[in-house]
Protein backbone atom coordinates (compact mmCIF):
# COMPACT_ATOMS: atom_id res chain seq x y z
CA UNK A 1 0.00 0.00 0.00
CA UNK A 2 2.67 2.66 0.81
CA UNK A 3 4.22 1.96 -2.32
CA UNK A 4 0.69 2.56 -4.34
CA UNK A 5 0.14 5.37 -2.52
CA UNK A 6 4.39 6.69 -3.28
CA UNK A 7 3.51 6.22 -7.00
CA UNK A 8 -0.31 8.24 -6.51
CA UNK A 9 1.59 10.83 -5.10
CA UNK A 10 4.32 10.97 -7.68
CA UNK A 11 1.54 10.93 -10.15
CA UNK A 12 -0.46 13.79 -9.25
CA UNK A 13 2.88 15.96 -8.74
CA UNK A 14 3.77 15.20 -12.57
CA UNK A 15 0.33 15.81 -13.87
CA UNK A 16 -0.01 19.09 -11.74
CA UNK A 17 3.71 19.96 -13.52
CA UNK A 18 2.02 19.62 -16.90
CA UNK A 19 -0.86 21.69 -15.92
CA UNK A 20 1.30 24.38 -14.36
CA UNK A 21 3.46 24.49 -17.93
CA UNK A 22 0.68 23.87 -20.14
CA UNK A 23 -1.40 27.40 -18.22
CA UNK A 24 1.97 29.61 -18.64
CA UNK A 25 2.23 28.95 -22.55
CA UNK A 26 -1.07 29.27 -23.03
CA UNK A 27 -0.86 33.03 -21.03
CA UNK A 28 2.21 33.47 -23.21
CA UNK A 29 0.38 31.91 -26.42
CA UNK A 30 -2.61 35.03 -25.77
CA UNK A 31 0.00 37.90 -25.48
CA UNK A 32 0.39 38.37 -21.87
CA UNK A 33 4.12 38.97 -20.94
CA UNK A 34 5.56 35.84 -19.36
CA UNK A 35 6.96 36.35 -15.63
CA UNK A 36 10.72 37.76 -15.54
CA UNK A 37 13.47 35.03 -13.96
CA UNK A 38 14.97 35.84 -10.63
CA UNK A 39 18.59 37.11 -10.99
CA UNK A 40 20.85 34.20 -9.88
CA UNK A 41 23.12 36.39 -7.89
CA UNK A 42 20.18 37.31 -5.98
CA UNK A 43 18.36 33.94 -5.80
CA UNK A 44 19.46 33.25 -2.01
CA UNK A 45 18.31 36.10 -0.95
CA UNK A 46 14.70 36.49 1.44
CA UNK A 47 13.87 39.82 0.46
CA UNK A 48 14.45 39.10 -3.34
CA UNK A 49 12.62 35.95 -2.85
CA UNK A 50 9.51 38.03 -1.81
CA UNK A 51 9.93 40.44 -4.93
CA UNK A 52 10.29 37.51 -7.41
CA UNK A 53 6.94 35.93 -6.04
CA UNK A 54 5.42 39.10 -6.94
CA UNK A 55 6.94 39.25 -10.60
CA UNK A 56 5.71 36.34 -10.69
CA UNK A 57 1.88 36.44 -9.78
CA UNK A 58 1.92 39.88 -11.59
CA UNK A 59 3.67 39.60 -14.23
CA UNK A 60 5.54 42.88 -15.58
CA UNK A 61 7.32 43.86 -18.19
CA UNK A 62 10.98 43.48 -18.74
CA UNK A 63 13.15 44.45 -21.62
CA UNK A 64 13.82 40.99 -22.59
CA UNK A 65 10.31 40.65 -22.72
CA UNK A 66 9.31 43.61 -24.84
CA UNK A 67 12.21 44.41 -27.49
CA UNK A 68 10.84 46.90 -29.08
CA UNK A 69 9.65 48.79 -25.56
CA UNK A 70 12.18 51.52 -24.43
CA UNK A 71 13.22 51.41 -20.29
CA UNK A 72 10.93 54.55 -20.02
CA UNK A 73 7.87 53.20 -21.22
CA UNK A 74 8.20 49.87 -19.40
CA UNK A 75 8.68 51.56 -15.90
CA UNK A 76 5.66 53.31 -16.64
CA UNK A 77 3.40 50.30 -17.44
CA UNK A 78 4.97 48.09 -15.00
CA UNK A 79 4.46 51.13 -12.32
CA UNK A 80 0.72 51.47 -13.98
CA UNK A 81 0.03 47.42 -12.49
CA UNK A 82 2.51 47.67 -9.56
CA UNK A 83 0.95 51.25 -7.67
CA UNK A 84 -2.40 51.04 -9.05
CA UNK A 85 -3.13 54.70 -10.53
CA UNK A 86 -2.29 56.17 -13.24
CA UNK A 87 1.39 56.88 -14.03
CA UNK A 88 0.11 59.95 -16.77
CA UNK A 89 -2.39 61.57 -14.42
CA UNK A 90 -0.10 62.18 -11.65
CA UNK A 91 3.37 63.02 -11.07
CA UNK A 92 6.30 61.32 -8.70
CA UNK A 93 8.52 63.20 -6.94
CA UNK A 94 11.93 61.91 -5.47
CA UNK A 95 13.70 64.15 -2.82
CA UNK A 96 17.29 63.90 -0.96
CA UNK A 97 16.85 65.64 2.86
CA UNK A 98 19.59 66.26 5.19
CA UNK A 99 17.93 63.36 7.07
CA UNK A 100 16.94 61.10 4.24
CA UNK A 101 14.76 61.86 1.62
CA UNK A 102 10.69 61.83 0.34
CA UNK A 103 8.70 60.06 -2.11
CA UNK A 104 6.18 62.24 -3.60
CA UNK A 105 3.57 61.90 -5.58
CA UNK A 106 0.48 63.91 -6.42
CA UNK A 107 -2.65 63.65 -8.95
CA UNK A 108 -1.73 66.54 -11.46
CA UNK A 109 -5.37 67.43 -11.41
CA UNK A 110 -6.98 68.47 -8.22
CA UNK A 111 -10.60 67.59 -9.27
CA UNK A 112 -9.20 64.20 -9.41
CA UNK A 113 -9.87 62.27 -6.50
CA UNK A 114 -9.81 58.99 -7.27
CA UNK A 115 -6.09 58.70 -8.55
CA UNK A 116 -5.36 61.15 -5.29
CA UNK A 117 -6.92 58.46 -2.95
CA UNK A 118 -5.43 55.58 -4.90
CA UNK A 119 -1.54 57.48 -4.40
CA UNK A 120 -2.78 57.83 -1.06
CA UNK A 121 -3.63 54.12 -0.32
CA UNK A 122 -0.31 52.73 -2.10
CA UNK A 123 1.99 55.22 -0.17
CA UNK A 124 0.36 54.08 2.80
CA UNK A 125 1.01 50.54 2.19
CA UNK A 126 5.00 51.52 0.78
CA UNK A 127 5.75 52.99 4.35
CA UNK A 128 5.10 49.91 6.35
CA UNK A 129 6.27 47.68 3.66
CA UNK A 130 9.50 49.55 3.39
CA UNK A 131 9.45 49.62 7.16
CA UNK A 132 9.68 45.71 7.30
CA UNK A 133 12.72 45.32 4.57
CA UNK A 134 10.00 44.57 1.59
CA UNK A 135 11.00 46.34 -1.62
CA UNK A 136 8.75 44.24 -3.86
CA UNK A 137 7.21 47.12 -5.36
CA UNK A 138 10.29 48.85 -6.99
CA UNK A 139 11.29 45.50 -7.81
CA UNK A 140 8.55 44.98 -9.86
CA UNK A 141 8.61 48.39 -11.40
CA UNK A 142 11.75 47.94 -12.54
CA UNK A 143 12.55 44.57 -13.13
CA UNK A 144 16.23 44.97 -11.28
CA UNK A 145 16.84 45.43 -7.37
CA UNK A 146 17.12 49.19 -7.20
CA UNK A 147 20.33 50.84 -5.55
CA UNK A 148 20.54 50.96 -1.84
CA UNK A 149 17.85 48.65 -1.09
CA UNK A 150 19.88 45.51 -0.40
CA UNK A 151 21.73 48.23 2.41
CA UNK A 152 18.18 49.59 3.44
CA UNK A 153 16.90 46.33 4.31
CA UNK A 154 19.51 45.14 6.36
CA UNK A 155 19.71 48.75 8.04
CA UNK A 156 15.56 48.72 8.27
CA UNK A 157 16.11 49.10 12.21
CA UNK A 158 18.09 52.31 12.12
CA UNK A 159 15.53 53.86 9.19
CA UNK A 160 12.42 55.41 10.19
CA UNK A 161 9.31 55.86 7.47
CA UNK A 162 6.29 58.19 8.13
CA UNK A 163 3.01 58.48 5.90
CA UNK A 164 2.20 62.03 5.33
CA UNK A 165 -0.75 63.36 3.01
CA UNK A 166 -0.71 66.68 0.80
CA UNK A 167 -3.34 68.00 -0.72
CA UNK A 168 -3.48 66.29 -3.83
CA UNK A 169 -1.76 62.68 -2.77
CA UNK A 170 0.59 61.78 -0.43
CA UNK A 171 4.71 61.30 0.70
CA UNK A 172 6.87 58.99 2.54
CA UNK A 173 9.30 60.88 4.27
CA UNK A 174 12.52 58.18 4.90
CA UNK A 175 14.49 59.21 7.83
CA UNK A 176 17.85 57.87 9.82
CA UNK A 177 20.83 59.17 11.97
CA UNK A 178 22.97 56.58 10.89
CA UNK A 179 25.49 57.48 8.15
CA UNK A 180 25.44 54.00 6.31
CA UNK A 181 21.45 53.78 6.21
CA UNK A 182 21.64 58.02 4.92
CA UNK A 183 23.96 57.11 2.12
CA UNK A 184 22.08 53.94 0.54
CA UNK A 185 18.66 56.00 1.07
CA UNK A 186 20.52 59.19 -1.05
CA UNK A 187 21.43 55.87 -3.76
CA UNK A 188 18.22 54.53 -3.89
CA UNK A 189 16.50 58.37 -3.76
CA UNK A 190 18.71 58.54 -6.96
CA UNK A 191 18.30 55.66 -8.49
CA UNK A 192 14.61 56.61 -8.37
CA UNK A 193 15.35 60.36 -9.73
CA UNK A 194 16.69 58.64 -13.00
CA UNK A 195 14.47 55.85 -13.74
CA UNK A 196 11.48 57.82 -13.47
CA UNK A 197 13.22 60.96 -15.47
CA UNK A 198 11.43 63.08 -12.86
CA UNK A 199 14.36 66.11 -12.88
CA UNK A 200 14.59 66.52 -9.24
CA UNK A 201 17.53 67.12 -7.83
CA UNK A 202 20.41 64.59 -7.70
CA UNK A 203 22.28 66.69 -4.63
CA UNK A 204 20.79 67.98 -1.17
CA UNK A 205 19.51 71.85 -2.31
CA UNK A 206 21.13 74.07 0.63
Amino acid sequence: MKIKATFLLAAIAVTLSIVSFSNAQKTTEKGNTPAMPMRKDMSDCPMMKKAAAKVVKDGPNSMADMPGMDHTTMVMQNGERAMGFSQTATTHHFLLMADGGAIQVEANDSSDTLDRDRIRTHLTEIAKQFGAGIFTTPFAVHGKVPGGVPTMDKLKKDIRYSYEETPNGARVRIATSNPKALAAIYEFIRFQINEHQTGDPLNIEK
